[in-house]
């Protein structure tokens, strides 16, 4: 009977096993969907009896790698004590199209940093962006194309946050910087449509509410529109539905300081009174009357007029005591973009799809791609414990070797089940070399144990050991050490590759090559 105070190493092993298991098969582990819409998502795809996911290349998807747009200006000639607003909004003054919104100042935080000047609008040239600078007062060192390596980090979070609100899972955005020193944002996302990604993705998102409203002038009556919200405006965000009387439309609450300007705005502009119901967008969109607009990326969306309930609020002051109101859209699909936009932010910068990438691979060719993995890796295996059994001829001493090799790759898919990693071709490559070390270090253990004779007492075994475990621990240093840089860097598919091999090396060291030696003293001595 076997001896747990000798053989932890054993019940260690069998743990990480039953937990791995359960992490893999078992009901409900492993999170949802990230929650929201599920429109991008195809559903069939995630019917799977186990709590695996599977990446771009083997579950089919929609992979976009792009730059951002943009200039940066570096080592800006700002005077002390001028606020961002005013540098953004003389320079944004100066080039045609441009609104302050497109520019963004970053102050030198450190002795070693330079005050930074961005402009993101795509059609400013480098000459239009180096003449506003000189005209709103700035010297500066250089401009260059692309963006600050803050905004790219934003740009990240923002379209991580856009993708988790419209449900879909699975997928990845990250920066990628080459060899060449070019920075792109890559999005990869599985069972999505590359229409429907890019949609979401490359659409800045900025979203405003704007009050169409009719002027009288010397000329005659003339339409002015005043921007009255934006993102920032809002408390809360509700979700996009669909009602008879009002259509498909968002929810929202605005903030107290916000909802008291608003009220003001309704009142002054004339929304309160001989404006309701008074909205002629859709006839005659020149004279549109008295309408507010729901602008995303400068386009609107859709435009509503007042509804008499919501009117007597701001003719009473009463607002801001429950400043809530819907913004309506056309259709459900704009509604639930317009969700997204809301709850996520907007983008600083737009992705350059003209010099980007966008790459479609259908779920029938990625489930072959599934397949053969699973060919390649029963192939592995194969290949490994013909050769094992081959070499020893003794099963007792080669079929521990195979399960234990094994217990490895078990372990290592019950970590990517526990956190959703999405398995691709780079994971599966680590897996199959995970295999090969495994059973390489094994074969050192048994080999080194076995070449001087019999082993007769565990205090042999135990030095005999000893020699083994300091040969495969040198080796896991080296290999921890070389693959550390491909895991760290973005360097696309090799990171994959890199992280697999990296865990299997230390589930090998920490937990299955000690519990290997456990089994073999306990097959070949009396303990």
């Amino acid at each position: 009977m076997m001896d747990i105070r000798d053989n932890w190493r054993v019940v260690l092993l069998a743990i990480f096993l039953v937990v791995s298991t359960f992490a893999i098969f078992a009901p409900g582990v492993g999170g949802g969907d990230g929650g929201g819409s599920s429109e991008f998502v195809n559903e069939t795809a995630a019917d799977t009896p186990t709590n695996l996911k599977f990446g771009l290349e083997l579950s089919g998807g929609t992979r976009i790698r792009a730059p951002v747009d943009g200039l940066t200006a570096e080592g800006v000639d700002v005077p002390r004590g001028t606020d961002a607003t005013t540098v953004e909004s003389r320079v944004a003054g100066n080039i045609s199209g441009v609104s302050a919104a497109d520019v963004t100042v970053r102050f030198a935080q450190a002795a070693n940093e330079t005050t930074t000047v961005e402009v993101f609008a795509g059609n400013v040239s480098q000459s239009a962006f180096e003449s506003a600078l000189g005209q709103a007062g700035y010297d500066y060192e250089s401009v260059r194309p692309g963006v600050t390596e803050t905004t790219r980090n934003d740009i990240v979070r923002i379209l991580r946050d856009k993708v988790s609100e419209a449900g879909l899972s699975g997928g990845q955005v990250q920066q990628v910087t080459t060899a060449s020193n070019e920075h792109f944002v890559v999005i990869e996302m599985p069972n999505t449509n590359r229409t429907e990604l890019e949609e979401l993705v490359t659409q800045r998102g900025q979203v405003q509410v704007v009050a169409a409203y009719p002027v009288e002038t010397n000329n005659g009556t003339e339409t002015r529109t005043t921007p009255l919200l934006s993102q920032g405006d809002f408390r809360s965000i509700g979700t996009a539905q669909e009602a008879p009387s009002l259509g498909t439309h968002v929810p929202v609450t605005l903030n107290d300081q916000t909802a008291q300007n608003f009220s003001n705005a309704m009142r002054q502009f004339g929304f309160a009174n001989e404006g309701i119901s008074n909205c002629r967008y859709e006839a005659d969109p020149e004279n549109p009357g008295y309408c507010l607009y729901t602008v995303v990326d400068g386009e609107i969306v859709y435009a509503a007029g007042m509804s008499p309930d919501l009117a007597q609020t701001f003719r009473q002051e009463k607002f801001t005591q429950n400043p809530s109101f819907v913004m309506q859209t056309a259709n459900m699909s704009e509604a639930r973009q317009l969700q997204i936009h809301l709850n996520a932010g907007s983008l600083p910068a737009s992705l350059n799809m003209e010099e980007g990438t966008s790459y479609f691979l259908a779920p029938s060719l990625a489930e072959q791609f599934k397949l053969y993995s699973l060919i390649t890796g029963l192939v592995a295996v194969g290949a490994v414990s013909a050769v094992v059994f081959l070499r020893y001829g003794d099963p007792k001493v080669a079929a521990p070797m195979l399960v234990t090799a094994l217990s490895e790759v078990v372990i290592l898919l019950g970590f990517a089940a526990a956190i959703q990693l999405p398995l691709d071709l780079s994971h599966i490559a680590g897996f199959i070399a995970v295999i090969g070390t495994g059973v390489d270090d094994l074969i050192i253990i048994a080999d080194e144990v076995m070449s001087e004779g019999e082993v007769n007492s565990s205090r042999v075994f135990q030095s005999r050991f000893r020699k083994a475990f300091w040969v495969i621990g040198a080796a896991a240093a080296t290999t921890i050490i070389a693959m550390s840089p491909l895991a760290v860097l973005s360097l696309g598919d090799l990171q994959g590759f890199a992280i697999v091999t990296i865990l299997g090396v230390l589930i090998g060291v920490l937990v299955t090559r000690p519990a290997y030696g456990d089994i073999l003293r306990s097959l070949l001595t009396d303990k």
